[in-house]
C-alpha cells in the first residue's frame, strides 16, 4: 500500500481480551515487524511492508472473547525499518472502544484449577484474558490493573512475569492472580471464621446438611441450598419472603440436555437458560411451582466450579437479597441484610464494583433479561443514525435498565429491576455516574417516559439538561425495529405492543395496542378496550379485582357463574361502586390485567400474586398442556377494539377442561390481535409487522400470532428482552430520528 507500510485500525471489543499479544503472536508467525497499541478508539496496529492477508488472517483467527467490528488500512510511512514487532503502552484519546463483560471460566483456567501440580490448583479465583471478571470490577478508564478492584492485590513475581510476557495467555490479564498474591475465601457462620480451604469445606458441609449458603461471586450474591431437597428449598423460600417466583438451579454439566440448550448453556455469557422441567425430573417440585419450565445453569466462575465438584448435584442460585430489597454488593450489606436467610457466608476480599444479575435466555436465543456476561457489549443502531449526539436514555421504572447513546452505538446498561424498591434506586444512581464516569460521557440531552410519576423521569427533570419524553408503548416498538435493523429511512410498520400498564397519548393508559409506528412517529390504530384497575397499582397484585371490573363491563349475569366465585369471596360490592364512580380505578387497556382476569376466572391465579405477571405464566403453563382444540371463543373487531362483551359470556359458558379454555383463550386473542393488525396493514399498505412489550414473552401467543400472520414480514425481540428491559433502547432511537 505504500513504500515502507501500512497503518491498521481495528475498532470492536478489542481491548481486555488478549488482542494485542494476540497480534504479536500474529506477527511473530508471519515474521512481520512493526508495532500495534491500544488507544482511545480500539486498536491501531503498524506493519512493515505490504499489508499482505494479515487483516483476514486477524480476523480469522480473533481471541475468543474478541469482536472485530471494522478495520480500516491506510498507507504508513515508517522513519526507518522496524528491527521487530513490539507491544507499545495504551494511547490516550477519545474512549469510543468497547469495555467487555464479565466471562466464564475458560477451558484452560478450569484445566489449571482441576491439576494438583499447577501453581493455581484449587484456587477459585483462576482467570485470565479468556475469561473472568471484567465489567464488574472497573473504576475507571482505561482498562488497567490500578483502576480496578484488583488494585489492593499487588502482582508476585511470578504473576507479574505473565503478566508482561506478550506469549502467555494472561499478558495483561488486570484480574490476573494467584493463591499468594490475590484474594482469598472467607467462611462466617455462627461465630465461626474459616479461610481458603478450610472456608469452602465449611460451605460444602452446610450444603450437603442441607443449609442455606450466601456465595459471593462476580456481580453480587447468590442464596444457595440443595436443589433436591425439599425442606431446603421450602426453609429458603420462607426466609427470603419468595413463596412462588421459581428459582434458577445450578447444574454440573450440560451433558443429557438438548443439543440447542447446552450451545447456549457453555457460552462465556454463562447465562440462566429455561428448559422443559421434565428434562431435569430429580429437581424439587417446589423450584418451579406451577410452570412447566425452570431456569438451569452452568458454573460461570471458578468458585461454583469448586462447589459443584465437591457436592455434585445441582444447587439452587437465587439472587442474595430479600424479596422487594436489591441484591447485597458488598460483605458487610450481605452479613447485615441477609442474615435472617443464610446459615452460613461464604465470602471473598475482592470488590464488587458494579452489580450485576444473570441473564436470562431461551435456548433459541430469546433474551428475557439482558445482564451479566453481555452487558456492556455495544448494540449497533441502524442505518441513518450515525451522527447521533451523546444521549443519557432512561428506560422505564420496571424492569429498568438505561442506555448511553454516541455516534451510532448504544451501550445499556445491566438489569436493575423496579426502582421502586428500597435500595434499588441508589444502585441505579452509583451505576449511572460510574458508566458515564467509565465512557468519559457527558449527554447533550436527557430521554424518558412520557409517564411523569416514574422515578427515572422526575430524575431527568433535576438534571437541568434538555428532556425528550417518549411514549412507553412507541420506545416498546422502536427497540424492537431497531434491533432488527429497520433504517431510519425504513418508513411504516404496523406494531402490537403488549404489556401491563405504560403512558400513552393525551394521558391514556396503554397495555395493549396496535399502532403505525416509524422513529418519529407512534399513531393509535387500534387495540383492547379500556377496562377498570380497580384500586389502582392493586389491581396488579389480586387478580380477582380485574375479574369482577371486566365483569362489570363485559357480563351483566356474572354472579350467575361458577367462575366468579372467587370474586363473589370477597368485599366486593364497595368497589362496584367506587368503579362505577371513577375512584381510583382508572381506565387502561391493559393485556396483562386480562390474563390476570382470565387466569382467576380458571382458577389459576394465587391471592395475591407473589411476584408481577404470575397469574400469566400459571395461565400459559395450564395452556401448554393442551395440544390445542377447537373452540367456540372469538375476539372479534368492534368499533376499532377486540370485543371483550362477545368473548367473556363465551369463556364462561364454555365448560371445558382448564387447559383447554387457557389454550383456546390465547388462540382466539393471537386470533384477533392477527385481524386488527391485518385490517391496518391492508389499510396503510405495509408488509412488516413488529411485536413487543412483556406478554410477548408468552411463547404459546407468540407460536399463534406467528400463525396468523405467516404471509407477513415479522420482527420479534430476540437479542434484547421484549418487556420494559429494553425501554432504553427504543427511546435511543427515538430521540435520536427526532434529533437527526
Amino acid at each position: 500500500m505504500s513504500d515502507s507500510g501500512v497503518l491498521i485500525r481495528v475498532r470492536g471489543k478489542v481491548q481486555g481480551v488478549g488482542f494485542r499479544p494476540f497480534v504479536w503472536q500474529l506477527a511473530q508467525r508471519l515474521q512481520r515487524t512493526g508495532d500495534v497499541c491500544n488507544d482511545g478508539q480500539g486498536v491501531v496496529v503498524r506493519l512493515w511492508g505490504e499489508e499482505d492477508g494479515f487483516m483476514a488472517q486477524m480476523r480469522q483467527a480473533c481471541p475468543p472473547l474478541a469482536r472485530i467490528d471494522q478495520t480500516d488500512a491506510v498507507p504508513f510511512h515508517w522513519p526507518q525499518p522496524p528491527v521487530a514487532f513490539t507491544i507499545l503502552p495504551s494511547a490516550g484519546g477519545g474512549m469510543d472502544t468497547q469495555i467487555v463483560p464479565d466471562a466464564a471460566t475458560c477451558p484452560a483456567c478450569l484445566a489449571e484449577m482441576n491439576d494438583p501440580t499447577d501453581r493455581r490448583y484449587r484456587y477459585p479465583f483462576v482467570n485470565c484474558t479468556h475469561c473472568g471478571p471484567r465489567f464488574t470490577i472497573i473504576h475507571a478508564m482505561p482498562y488497567d490493573r490500578p483502576q480496578t478492584a484488583m488494585a489492593a492485590f499487588p502482582l508476585c513475581a511470578a504473576c507479574e512475569a505473565e503478566y508482561r510476557n506478550p506469549a502467555d495467555r494472561r499478558f495483561h490479564a488486570q484480574p490476573v492472580a494467584c493463591p499468594e498474591c490475590g484474594p482469598q475465601l472467607a467462611w462466617h457462620a455462627a461465630g465461626e471464621t474459616l479461610a481458603g480451604e478450610a472456608a469452602l469445606a465449611a460451605a460444602v458441609a452446610a450444603l450437603d446438611a442441607g443449609g442455606i449458603v450466601a456465595v459471593k461471586g462476580l456481580g453480587g450474591f447468590h442464596l444457595a441450598c440443595d436443589a433436591l431437597n425439599p425442606q431446603a428449598v421450602a426453609r429458603l423460600r420462607l426466609r427470603k419472603r419468595r413463596p412462588g417466583k421459581p428459582l434458577a438451579v445450578m447444574i454440573a454439566d450440560a451433558e443429557r440436555l438438548p443439543e440447542q440448550v447446552r450451545t447456549v448453556l457453555e457460552t462465556p455469557a454463562a447465562p440462566v437458560v429455561l428448559v422443559d422441567k421434565t428434562l431435569l425430573p430429580a429437581l424439587d417440585a417446589g423450584i418451579a411451582p406451577w410452570l412447566n419450565e425452570v431456569g438451569v445453569m452452568l458454573p460461570a466462575n471458578p468458585l461454583q466450579h469448586l462447589l459443584m465438584q465437591r457436592l455434585n448435584r445441582p444447587l439452587v442460585m437465587t439472587s442474595g437479597n430479600l424479596s422487594g430489597q436489591p441484591p447485597a454488593l458488598t460483605n458487610h450489606d450481605a452479613l447485615r441484610d441477609l442474615a435472617a436467610i443464610a446459615d452460613g457466608f461464604l465470602l471473598h476480599n475482592r470488590d464488587i464494583v458494579q452489580r450485576m444479575d444473570d441473564s436470562v435466555m431461551r435456548a433459541d436465543g430469546e433474551m428475557l433479561r439482558r445482564s451479566r456476561g453481555f452487558v456492556p457489549d455495544a448494540l449497533p443502531l441502524p442505518p441513518g443514525f450515525s451522527d447521533v449526539p451523546p444521549l443519557l436514555c432512561m428506560g422505564a421504572d420496571m424492569k429498568n435498565t438505561f442506555c448511553l447513546v454516541r455516534s451510532g452505538q448504544a451501550v445499556m446498561s445491566q438489569h436493575f429491576g423496579d426502582l421502586g424498591d428500597e435500595g434499588v434506586e441508589a444502585q441505579w444512581r452509583q451505576a449511572l455516574d460510574l458508566m458515564q464516569s467509565i465512557y468519559h460521557f457527558s449527554p447533550r440531552q436527557i430521554v424518558c417516559d412520557a409517564h411523569p410519576g416514574y422515578r427515572s423521569s422526575q430524575w431527568a427533570e433535576a438534571s437541568g439538561l434538555p428532556i425528550t419524553r417518549v411514549l412507553h408503548h412507541h420506545a416498546h416498538a422502536a427497540a424492537c425495529l431497531a434491533e432488527h435493523g429497520w433504517p431510519l429511512a425504513g418508513g411504516d410498520a404496523i406494531a402490537l405492543t403488549l404489556d401491563g400498564i405504560g403512558m400513552g397519548a393525551d394521558g391514556a393508559l396503554w397495555g395493549g395496542e396496535c399502532l403505525r409506528v416509524n422513529y418519529r412517529e407512534c399513531e393509535w390504530l387500534g387495540g383492547l378496550p379500556a377496562v377498570a384497575l380497580p384500586g389502582g397499582d392493586l389491581a396488579a397484585r389480586q387478580p380477582w379485582r380485574n375479574l369482577l371490573a371486566h365483569c362489570l363491563a363485559f357480563v351483566p349475569d356474572w354472579q350467575s357463574y361458577a367462575e366468579t366465585q372467587t370474586v363473589q369471596a370477597q368485599s366486593w360490592p364497595p368497589l362496584a361502586r367506587a368503579i362505577a364512580r371513577g375512584i381510583n380505578a382508572p381506565l387502561a387497556s391493559s393485556c396483562g390485567r386480562l390474563f390476570d382476569a382470565v387466569a382467576c376466572a380458571l382458577g389459576c391465579a394465587p391471592e395475591p400474586l407473589s411476584y408481577e405477571g404470575e397469574a400469566a405464566c400459571r395461565l400459559e403453563a395450564l395452556a401448554a398442556r393442551c395440544p390445542g382444540v377447537a373452540h367456540p371463543l372469538t375476539l372479534p373487531l368492534h368499533e376499532g377494539r377486540l370485543d371483550l362483551a362477545r368473548f367473556w359470556p363465551q369463556l364462561l359458558d364454555w365448560q371445558a377442561e382448564p387447559q383447554a379454555r387457557a389454550w383456546a383463550f390465547h388462540d382466539a386473542l393471537a386470533h384477533g390481535l392477527a385481524e386488527l393488525m391485518r385490517h391496518h396493514a391492508d389499510a396503510h399498505g405495509i408488509r412488516t409487522l413488529c411485536f413487543s412489550g412483556g406478554a410477548i414473552h408468552n411463547r404459546l401467543l407468540r407460536a399463534r400470532l406467528n400463525v396468523y400472520l405467516h404471509d407477513f414480514t415479522l420482527l420479534f425481540p430476540r437479542r434484547l428482552p421484549a418487556g420494559d428491559g429494553a425501554i432504553a433502547f427504543g427511546q435511543a432511537a427515538i430521540a435520536a430520528a427526532r434529533l437527526l
